[in-house]
């Protein structure tokens, strides 16, 4: 027997940080999780009392086993917690079991990985509502240890308000016991939710369904995955990380446009950073897509100190590249994770990845420098820049095989060593076609995090098409396996054999939220707080595409279709300028807008029309067709 519910139906009560209305928490695991939140960052607030929300959800469904339990779908994976009662004395205790995977149409109790399973005996007095929630977890709620065997000082968990009582990802929930004193109507899921998410502000579809399921799919993960206020790395954890934190970052302004998590982890990892080299750049890319996407000058003044340290210029040779230590080759130079993800990378003291990160931040820490007047630094940046580059092909390219090797002195060549410059314009000119066929040629030789970067580069040149095709690619390494595996989050892993510890809420595998509107829409800021717009769809081998895009002047509507010709529709926020580039066509001979022919120029298979659209409108371009 099953009773269906509506969807995804919230019941329309917020409890937004007001202590639990009716019911009880475990007392001892109350005062514990309150003692954690107090030790936490010298009594620092709790991010998530500032910026999240608890919601009531309705199951979707709720079949009744003839073995005399209850299975319960909410649908989708969210971190949260239940809410029971009883209409009469219960006979003994429930045995309630929460997961995130299912088995054999029971919750699994053996789950790969670290994927979440929690068993939990609950005692219900009639009348009343119970909150019922595993134990506190101490691998995500310790705040601050150390590695003994690394050396590295752990930074402390992101602890949730205590009078929430314990929040735990789940899916699925089985219920044993005496269900019949269930009162089924009153049973409900308390999720944890950014309270500023506009289910509104961004939309994404195209000709491919399967493409589209991965959209909503990155795009939830990054939702579900804010429950602590701030972007981390995963329910193993519950730790930022720069790296995670970026890529949650540009996917989180692409889905719902609020810089409020992208700022409030920004001030965490200034406290607490974290071990990786690679990471540290990140800090500094997070400024920039900050600048990029709110035009705050004072806040990039403000940080902008915090950020001069974090380009690895302390490590810098006598030939300008960066050098590593033994324990920096050995253990900081990340350049992917897990290890197994490297594409047989080859660490040494001059190593590509690392030297292309150094470069993609003092490039980028150049344009903050001057935002925040220490215009000598971004002369010496910029300068420094140029050298750098110099010395970077110099002594990293192989002019015979026209690819960069792993580092000096190293006789290998990851697709690692050449997607990381591919994306960040390192790559010599007349060389990028070469060394984008070949990183396409490889296929996915990289982890979930990486993914980010490889795509970008494909994108950035040219390979839309295979970059799409990557994303739902048959053979367990790609998009396709979450979807297969019924996920509703985007997991930290390919699968458990890259990574035996996976778990399946971590939204650094969340990279198509961001890369499908940027680039197969093609809407990119062109200048700080979006005031002008790049609009260059890819067409990515797809028929048509259309979405909708947050900025802080509005949305960017994108329609465009694509058979013989291309026609894109377009409207515009009031407060942006807009520089348009359509993909030409065979044969095609220029380009319309609302039906009147415009000055455009054809360059590299795209017509870039000479104007700037003006915002507060709408517009149709349309490539003309030959002869």
């Amino acid at each position: 027997m099953a009773r269906s519910k509506a969807p995804n139906r919230i019941v329309a009560l917020l409890l937004c940080f007001a202590p639990v209305l009716a019911g009880s928490i475990d007392q001892a695991q109350s005062q514990s999780v309150a003692l954690r939140t107090s030790s936490s960052n010298g009594g620092a607030a709790v991010p998530a009392s500032r910026s999240i929300c608890l919601e009531r959800q309705r199951p979707n469904s709720i079949v009744r086993h003839g073995s005399g339990s209850l299975l319960i779908d909410f649908g989708r994976v969210a971190f949260g917690n239940l809410e029971l009662s009883a209409s009469r004395e219960i006979e003994g205790a429930l045995t309630v079991r929460f997961g995130e995977k299912l088995e054999d149409q029971l919750v699994d109790r053996n789950p790969p990985g670290t994927v979440r399973y929690s068993e939990v005996q609950a005692k219900l007095t009639p009348g009343a509502i119970e909150i019922v929630a595993p134990e506190a977890d101490r691998r995500n709620t310790q705040q601050g240890s150390h590695n003994a065997a690394t050396g590295q000082v752990v930074p402390p968990a992101v602890l949730t308000p205590p009078e929430w009582g314990v929040l735990t990802p789940f899916r699925w929930v089985e219920i044993e016991g005496d269900i019949e004193a269930i009162e089924i109507d009153a049973l409900t899921r308390r999720v944890s939710f950014p309270k500023n998410w506009d289910a509104d502000a961004a939309y994404f579809s195209c000709s491919d369904t399967t493409i589209n399921r991965v959209w909503d799919l990155c795009r939830y993960s990054i939702k579900a995955t804010l429950f602590t206020g701030i972007y981390v790395d995963g329910d193993r954890e519950r730790i930022p990380y720069e790296a995670d934190a970026y890529l949650n970052q540009i996917s989180d302004y692409y889905v719902n446009g609020d810089p409020t998590a992208a700022r409030q982890t920004f001030e965490w990892l200034v406290k607490h950073p974290t071990w990786p080299t690679e990471w540290a750049p990140h800090l500094i890319f997070m400024a920039y897509a900050d600048w990029m996407h709110n035009g705050d000058a004072e806040w990039v003044r403000n940080n902008y100190v915090i950020l001069k340290p974090k380009a690895l210029s302390k490590r810098l040779g006598s030939t300008g590249l960066v050098h590593s230590n033994k324990k920096q080759i050995d253990w900081n130079d990340i350049i992917d994770w897990p290890p197994s993800e490297r594409d047989g990378y080859v660490r040494s003291e001059v190593n590509t990845v690392v030297n292309s990160f150094h470069l993609a931040a003092i490039e980028k820490l150049a344009v903050l420098a001057d935002v925040a007047g220490a215009h000598a630094d971004a002369e010496h940046y910029r300068q420094r820049f140029v050298e750098g580059k110099e010395a970077f092909l110099l002594e990293l390219f192989d002019n015979e095989e026209c690819l960069f090797r792993d580092g000096i002195h190293v006789d290998h060549t990851s697709q690692h060593a050449n997607f990381f410059p591919l994306a960040f314009g390192l790559v010599p000119m007349q060389h990028r076609r070469g060394v984008t066929d070949w990183v396409a040629n490889r296929g996915m030789r990289c982890s979930v995090y990486a993914a980010q970067y490889l795509l970008e580069g494909l994108f950035e040149n040219g390979a839309g098409e295979a970059a799409v095709a990557m994303m739902v690619a048959p053979g367990g390494r790609s998009w396709r396996t979450m979807l297969d595996a019924d996920a509703t989050i985007t997991w930290e892993a390919w699968s458990e054999t890259v990574k035996p510890n996976l778990d399946w809420n971590h939204a650094w595998g969340a990279a198509p939220a961001n890369l499908l509107p940027r680039y197969v829409l093609g809407v990119q800021s062109g200048a700080p707080g979006w005031k002008h717009v790049i609009i260059r769809p890819n067409l990515s081998g797809l028929s048509y595409a259309h979405g909708k895009v947050p900025t802080p002047h509005g949305a960017i509507l994108v329609d465009w279709k694509h058979d013989e010709t291309l026609r894109l529709e377009l409207r515009l926020p009031e407060g942006v300028t807009a520089s348009v580039m359509a993909p030409t066509a065979p044969g095609a001979r220029g380009v319309s807008i609302n039906d009147n022919v415009v000055e455009a120029d054809l360059v590299d298979g795209y017509w870039i029309l000479s104007d700037e659209l003006q915002g507060g409108a709408a517009y149709d371009v349309q490539v003309i067709a030959g002869p």
